[in-house]
């Protein structure tokens, strides 16, 4: 029998269903693994806007982290929106502990419509407590220019940025480190990102798909990795299938209406 892997999303919840947990437990589903969701944070959004932000309890969030451990095997985790310096330490803490074999960051700290999510004092503690212990990162540009505090303009400026990102994310001997740094915000047609693994550096490419359904483009492609990484292993393969998922999933999401701003990707595209 096919061993289905138990994959886990700590993040926030987005009602409008388009990124947070609800994306990530679509994307999990439609790559073949199981879907499991720590709730770090409950959001009052739509595909327009960001209205309200009500952070986890650190206590309940502590409770569903052991609650859940002390039952299921998990077999990767993907993190996304953390929302205060105590969730990073918590949730850092706690796998230092756990010691999962593959922890993938989505570093959210600004929503599609521009809203920033994350003050200073959690990128700090995101970069002292937390990165150290992930396998693979995942920002976009905006997140990259927070986390080094430098501009990134062209191809060349990410492939420096990425290893730059890279020294956040020493080996140890379980397995490598490596970074995604998604280069969808540069101007052109291309959707360019940079895969740095400390040793070999890939540039993926694919053309840029223009529309307005893009909510949660980050959610899905860190869960999408988050998912392949225990099946194939291998950072640039993974990273290949991942960004293919995505653009098919950003190229049919036309077939959906969801909301009036920025809609989400088709998490399904390949089954419906």
């Amino acid at each position: 029998m096919k061993h289905i892997n138990n994959i886990l999303s700590i993040a926030g919840l987005d009602p409008s269903g388009g990124a947070g947990v609800i994306a990530d437990i679509k994307t999990i589903s439609s790559l073949g693994g199981y879907g499991c969701a720590i709730i770090t944070s409950l959001t009052s959004q739509n595909t327009q806007t960001v209205n309200n932000v009500n952070i986890i309890d650190t206590c309940f969030l502590n409770n569903q982290i052991d609650t859940l451990f002390n039952d299921v095997i998990i077999d990767s985790i993907k993190i996304g929106m953390l929302g205060n310096k105590e969730i990073v330490s918590l949730v850092a803490n706690k796998l230092k502990k756990i010691c999962p074999k593959y922890i993938v960051l989505d570093p959210v700290m600004i929503a599609k419509g521009g809203n920033v999510l994350t003050d200073n004092n959690t990128i700090k503690q995101i970069i002292v407590d937390l990165l150290p212990i992930v396998t693979c990162l995942t920002p976009n540009i905006p997140e990259a220019e927070i986390l080094l505090e430098r501009k990134i303009n062209t191809v060349e400026q990410m492939k420096q940025a990425a290893k730059m990102l890279k020294e956040f994310l020493p080996n140890n001997i379980h397995n490598k480190k490596w970074v995604m740094l998604k280069g969808g915000h540069l101007i052109g047609d291309m959707a360019i990102d940079i895969i740095y693994d400390g040793n070999q550096l890939l540039e993926l490419s694919t053309q840029k798909i223009f529309t307005k359904n893009t909510h949660g483009t980050g959610c899905t492609l860190s869960a999408a990795i988050a998912t392949l990484l225990p099946i194939y292993h291998n950072p640039f393969l993974v990273a290949k299938i991942a960004k293919n998922y995505l653009f098919n999933s950003i190229k049919f999401a036309n077939k959906l209406n969801v909301g009036k701003g920025h809609g989400p990707v088709h998490h399904f595209q390949q089954w419906w």
